[in-house]
């Protein structure tokens, strides 16, 4: 077989990038840890686990991006990553720590099954997601980030065992909860991404200074603190569409 005078077969490179994938690997490892400690019973370290994987997750798309080391491989592992970190720890730990009450001969099933809506919606979101990637909107979610999902969940069992509350006496708060990050996770709302945000634009000098006092309010209380933070990002999305349908509504009351 004869090649072609002056080419060459060019082998695709089985390589891979350390860096973003080493902060994937340890958002991947916190959600796997957050399994095996709320299996253990150890639920507050399990929702710290889940915040963990969700800080790492944040950097590994920057780092990428700041290193011009972004690959398709990269993109892959990161949505698996976050499947296991955001997906099935959040949804174990909501059901071993309440859920598994609802498991009982007046409710059947109930609690696996709402923990796998939640999971199922997760893994839902991350294939939309990754379909619109190149085409959709970067400053705008739609639907409710995965890591923002879980973070409601890890938080509000990380405050709760710090107050001493079960699990089993929230059961009816945890089962709406859980329905609800998992249902804004496929739904149409919009959420602002932030990720507009450390880039060349320049922001207001306020935006810095309330940047600054939120990171100092949060290091005074972290748990009760990211709740809020979280359920407020949760819940933004279903008043700004609230807010658009009422625009809209007044707008078309003074055209007529």
């Amino acid at each position: 077989m004869m090649a072609e005078s002056g080419s060459e077969t060019k082998r695709p490179s089985r390589g891979i990038y350390l860096l973003p994938n080493l902060f994937t690997t340890s958002a991947l490892f916190a959600g796997f840890y957050s399994i095996i400690a709320a299996q253990n019973g150890d639920f507050r370290s399990a929702g710290i686990a889940i915040i963990v994987a969700m800080v790492l997750d944040g950097f590994d798309g920057r780092v990428a991006r700041m290193t011009n080391t972004t690959t398709a491989f990269g993109a892959e592992y990161d949505s698996m990553a976050d499947m296991i970190s955001f997906g099935m720890a959040p949804a174990f730990l909501m059901y071993t720590w309440s859920l598994s009450s609802l498991t009982a001969a007046q409710y059947g099933q109930l609690g696996w099954v709402i923990a796998f809506v939640y999971t199922a919606c997760c893994g839902l979101r991350l294939a939309r997601f990754n379909v619109a990637v190149g085409t959709a909107d970067k400053r705008f979610f739609q639907g409710l980030a995965c890591p923002s999902a879980a973070a409601i969940l890890a938080s509000f069992v990380w405050v709760m065992t710090e107050m001493g509350i079960n699990g089993a006496d929230l059961v009816v708060i945890t089962a709406v909860m859980t329905l609800f990050s998992g249902v804004a996770m496929v739904s149409t709302f919009t959420y602002y991404s932030f990720k507009d945000l450390g880039t060349n634009r320049k922001v207001p000098f306020a935006m810095l200074l309330a940047l600054l006092l939120l990171f100092v309010v949060t290091a005074v209380d972290p748990p009760k603190m990211i709740l809020i933070a979280a359920s407020i990002y949760g819940l933004s999305g279903p008043v700004y569409y609230i807010f658009r349908l009422l625009r809209k509504r007044n707008k078309q009351q003074q055209n007529q």
